[in-house]
């Protein structure tokens, strides 16, 4: 019988996508796999994801990485979650903090208890019981597993960092695993003519790089899944109507915040995302309502510290390839689709994409059977993430701009509606499978956005008056004392990570 194992790894692109898969593949597959890495220093990289989710934080011990170490590299801080500002109505302020909401109470989840306890006029909000939205609105960190012996768990906290940073230092690490680089440009993709699979590549220099098994990391563009494969792209535009971004850094303000900031703006919405040395901000826009010299002054009479350098223009379509295993060929980052940073996903698709690889890693056949389970469970994922993103678009009561009157009308996902419409009957929410998003994001979300439920779950009946009260005042005091002991951000980062001062 013939050696069907994969011996070579072609990956095409760097930036974040392709160093993350060369770290992660050469980690997890050892020498008997050559892995090589093309991509050419004329190239720009997107890199404008500097937030990331709590589940990056996964791949530091199996990457062998240490987190200060790397905060100090890539001028990162400390992420709790994301403070939204005038999504709902002009003027509302919200959280979508990482981590638990309350404790629950014999069956149920806490909301059920806190809806019913809304009622009362001093009622307070859902995120007095939220140990990293009270951490993050005092700018206070520290590492933090669990209060106490009690049974409120800790911060559950991600990285805000400068993605080109990160991008290098995972391109040392994967260097020190043998990972070969390769500087160029790939001109030609040869398929072999029997199955079509892919089986080199020519690069400008005339170089040819064979490969069993090719990564696609070459961003919008998809070099290999859609230049030389074909495999096509679901546009996704009719419910993600935004189609530009601008981007800047900005000069450091205090305090340093714990957070990043999604500000929604006349026909899209503004980030800020705090690092050591500066602020990234960015403008996300939809180019039929506004435009791009509009945009641009939005962005810039709306900075929090001095513009340090001049907006730097992105156009995209929000959307998926069609399989992003494609015969021998994965797409990941970029080339595999693309999900506005509203929720900092776009690390983590590449993450998890790395994740169903690993688990799914096939011989030199790629069997189709393989590929189309990757390939259903990443739409899942895409799918489910797309519907969480359209939501904080829907799900808004103004009216002040065109933008925001078209987003309020728009048809929505059949899956999306059908979430919306239960938690609206009966304040109840169900993560599906393995979405990403937990019913924790989902609430605040919906709360924020002002989506009201017409009651709670019956069995929030049980305790009495008295006992409720007694049962939330406990965990807002755990809450609050918590709090009160963690250090100030900037001073943790100063202590534990600092990146040395620029030149």
């Amino acid at each position: 019988m013939s050696d069907a194992r994969i011996k070579r790894v072609v990956i095409v692109g760097g930036g974040t996508a392709g160093w993350m898969a060369a770290a992660v593949l050469a980690r997890a597959l050892g020498p008997a796999v050559e892995i090589r890495l093309i991509e050419s220093e004329e190239i720009g990289i997107v890199g404008v994801g500097e937030a990331t989710i709590p589940q990056i934080r996964l791949l530091n011990p199996f990457l062998g990485l240490d987190e200060n170490a790397l905060l100090r590299a890539v001028n990162g801080t400390i992420k709790l979650g994301i403070r939204f500002h005038d999504w709902g109505r002009l003027g509302d302020r919200y959280w979508h903090a990482f981590g638990d909401l309350g404790l629950p109470l014999g069956l149920l989840t806490f909301h059920h208890y806190w809806l019913r306890s809304r009622a009362r006029s001093d009622a307070p909000d859902l995120w007095a019981y939220s140990l990293n939205a009270a951490a993050a609105a005092a700018n206070r960190f520290a590492r933090l597993d669990r209060v106490g012996d009690t049974p409120l768990t800790g911060l559950r906290y991600a990285y805000h960092f400068d993605a080109m940073l990160y991008g290098r230092y995972l391109r040392r690490h994967s260097d020190a695993r043998s990972v070969r680089r390769i500087e160029g440009k790939v001109v030609d993709v040869q398929l072999r003519g029997e199955d079509g699979f892919i089986e080199a590549l020519r690069l400008e220099s005339g170089e040819t790089v064979a490969g069993d098994l090719f990564i696609d990391c070459s961003g919008f563009r998809g070099l290999l899944i859609e230049g030389a494969l074909k495999t096509g792209y679901e546009n996704w535009q009719h419910w993600l109507p935004c189609d530009r971004a601008l981007a800047l850094p900005s000069a450091r303000v205090e305090p340093l915040r714990p957070y990043t900031q999604a500000l929604a703006r006349t026909a899209g919405w503004q980030w800020r995302i705090p690092l050591q040395h500066r602020t990234g901000n960015g403008h996300v826009y939809c180019s039929r309502f506004i435009s791009d010299d509009e945009a641009a002054a939005q962005l810039l009479a709306n900075l929090d510290g001095e513009a340090l350098a001049e907006p730097r223009p992105l156009r995209f379509v929000s959307g998926m390839r069609r399989q992003a295993w494609n015969r021998n060929c994965v797409a990941l980052g970029l080339a595999s689709g693309f999900m506005e940073p509203l929720e900092s996903t776009s690390i983590h698709l590449v993450q998890s994409g790395l994740s169903r690889l690993l688990a799914m890693f096939p011989d030199r056949h790629c069997d189709p059977a393989l590929a189309a389970e990757y390939n259903r469970q990443t739409r899942f994922e895409y799918e489910r993430i797309r519907d969480f993103i359209v939501l904080h678009y829907k799900a808004t009561e103004r009216d002040d701009s065109p933008f925001w009157r078209h987003c309020a009308q728009m048809p929505v996902p059949d899956t999306l509606a059908h979430k919306l419409e239960l938690f609206r009957r009966t304040g109840s929410v169900f993560r599906e499978a393995d979405e990403l998003f937990t019913e924790a994001g989902w609430l605040q979300v919906m709360l924020g956005q002002r989506i009201a439920p017409a009651r709670y779950h019956p069995l929030a009946d049980g305790p009495s008056a008295a006992q409720l009260d007694e049962f939330l005042g406990q965990i807002r005091a755990l809450v609050a004392h918590a709090v009160s002991t963690l250090p100030d951000h900037a001073r943790f980062i100063e202590q534990q990570c600092a990146a040395p001062l620029p030149a």
